[in-house]
């Protein structure tokens, strides 16, 4: 099969304005990506797809394949439409650029092990530990059914612990597959109510009765949606590298 990786960044953001390329030991976040994401030998082929010149110079520097994209795009996955028309490929696996902690067999998961002909939509989630994170409301939790077909998505826990307390939420990780037919259908569909509500892109499938196929890894990935996610992150990589330099010595 061929399987295009896209690393989708945009530096303007009301929270964080810059963010893939906050300094993170050194090296930009989307450099840390990049370095994950191309160790999936299952991709054929691994861009970074921006609007924005800052990180276009970015890349080039640190010699990380780059797309231009319109600075119209109303999220990432219209961005990964268009990259779809200029780029053919039979799966479009995205990896935001905000996580520099996803482990590359992780990444691998998200892939189908076959070519499907109607829309394909598939992502990653973990579970929730800390109720700091499942309270986050940056932290999209998810209702799934036991074959990995998703329900819905919010932006507050669910499901509601009412009959039991026995629940572990579940959070959705920023890495997703689509083929071009699903990208298509998305960005030539309006936005729907509950999009509109939850403020939660992936909505659209579930809304338009789309199946969203969700399959769970045991990872403590860590996305950068805050400067205090920064710090943990930072404080994590440095750990690792200090690690690392002892375990070479």
């Amino acid at each position: 099969m061929n399987i295009l990786g896209i690393i989708p960044a945009r530096y303007s953001s009301t929270r964080f304005p810059g963010k893939p390329l906050a300094d993170i030991c050194g090296k930009p976040m989307i450099w840390w990506v990049y370095q994950q994401v191309i160790q999936v030998k299952e991709l054929s082929q691994v861009v970074v797809a921006t609007d924005d010149e800052r990180i276009s110079d970015v890349c080039h520097q640190y010699e990380m394949p780059v797309i231009m994209t319109r600075n119209d795009h109303e999220n990432h996955v219209t961005r990964l439409s268009e990259v779809s028309e200029r780029m053919e490929a039979d799966y479009y696996v995205c990896v935001n650029g905000d996580e520099p902690l996803i482990l590359p067999q992780n990444i691998r998961k998200v892939i189908p092990q076959r070519i499907v002909e109607d829309e394909y939509a598939g992502y990653l989630m973990r579970s929730l530990t800390d109720p700091a994170e499942t309270i986050d409301p940056s932290n999209i939790k998810l209702a799934v059914l036991s074959n990995g077909r998703c329900l819905y998505m919010s932006r507050n826990p669910i499901p509601y612990p009412k009959g039991t307390l026995k629940v572990t939420y579940k959070k959705l990780i920023g890495v997703e597959c689509f083929n071009r037919k699903a990208l298509q259908f998305y960005a030539h569909t309006p936005m729907g109510e509950l999009e509109k509500i939850e403020d939660i892109d992936h909505l659209r499938f579930i809304e338009h009765n789309k199946p969203v196929i969700i399959r769970e890894v045991a990872s403590e990935s860590l996305s950068v949606d805050t400067f205090k996610d920064l710090e943990k992150v930072r404080m994590i990589m440095k750990s690792k590298l200090v690690g690392e330099n002892e375990w070479n010595k």
